[in-house]
């Protein structure tokens, strides 16, 4: 699957160990789902999760939704075996936390090869120094913020407007826009808070986000209304190509839309909103 032609406005959270989760993920209108070995599941139950998410991924049923398995940290006793286990079973990406610098991204590439898909969880201080270089690593297609463990890391307060975290989001954001791969903002944890939700969401897409990770599939039709386009952005960006091209047939130096210039960098924006609607869309013929 090409992660450069999906959507990403939700990145559900599933626990590899929950065969009930596992099966309901397979009709949830999602994204993307993060099929997680680390933090969801406990230190007794990581071997038999891996066997359990390894069978749910080989039976398949998932569709359109971009599949990433989360492992364990290499540094731990199931990271490697993770890996090993689970790089040939239908996963887009592999979804590896704990990074610091791109030679842990390394360590996994010699274990699952080349061709599989990186993602990285950006949650430590170091990494998001490391943010650039993590991100420039020729394997890494998406970084996904790990907010709740970069407050812990900060010893920062938890706020509603995130501004203890957001140099960090930010960095985050621009390491992926200058890869050109996918950024995914964090997990808000009151999943019955749909107007915290929202407003948190709407928060990271003004940032640049591409979406959220969620924790409850509650939560998804609300990551998925913030970060689709509304109907007027569709409808604008296409007023403003055909103004841009009309006034570039007729030899006119500008193009004008409800007052406003219309430029390349304008028309290009435009194009990314249409983009996105559409790969939206094609999601939802499944």
């Amino acid at each position: 699957m090409d992660s450069s032609m999906h959507p990403y406005r939700s990145v559900l959270y599933i626990p590899g160990s929950k065969e009930r989760a596992l099966d309901k993920a397979r009709s949830l209108p999602t994204d993307a789902i993060i099929f997680d070995l680390e933090d969801a599941v406990a230190p007794d139950a990581k071997a038999e999760a891996r066997h359990i998410l390894g069978e749910a991924l080989r039976q398949g049923g998932y569709g359109k939704r971009f599949k990433i398995v989360r492992i364990n940290a290499l540094t731990t006793e199931w990271g490697l075996e993770d890996a090993r286990a689970l790089r040939d079973v239908g996963a887009d990406a592999i979804l590896l936390p704990k990074v610091n610098t791109s030679s842990d991204i390394d360590n996994l590439s010699d274990v699952i090869g080349s061709d599989l898909p990186i993602w990285t969880m950006m949650e430590t201080p170091v990494s998001v120094f490391n943010a650039r270089e993590i991100a420039a690593h020729a394997q890494v297609t998406g970084l996904v913020a790990g907010t709740n463990d970069l407050t812990k890391d900060l010893g920062c307060r938890t706020r509603a407007d995130r501004l203890p975290l957001m140099t960090a989001l930010q960095m985050i954001v621009m390491a992926a826009r200058a890869a050109r791969i996918v950024a995914v903002d964090g997990v808000y944890n009151r999943f019955r808070d749909g107007d915290g939700l929202k407003a948190e969401c709407e928060q990271g897409r003004d940032l640049g986000f591409d979406g959220k990770t969620l924790i409850h599939p509650a939560q998804v039709e609300i990551a998925n209304t913030a970060f689709a386009p509304t109907n007027s952005e569709i409808e604008l960006a296409a007023r403003q190509i055909a103004a841009y091209e009309e006034s570039r047939a007729s030899g006119q130096g500008i193009a004008v839309v409800d007052g406003q210039i219309v430029e390349n960098l304008h028309v290009v924006a435009a194009q990314r909103i249409q983009a996105k609607a559409q790969a939206i869309a094609e999601m939802a013929t499944e």
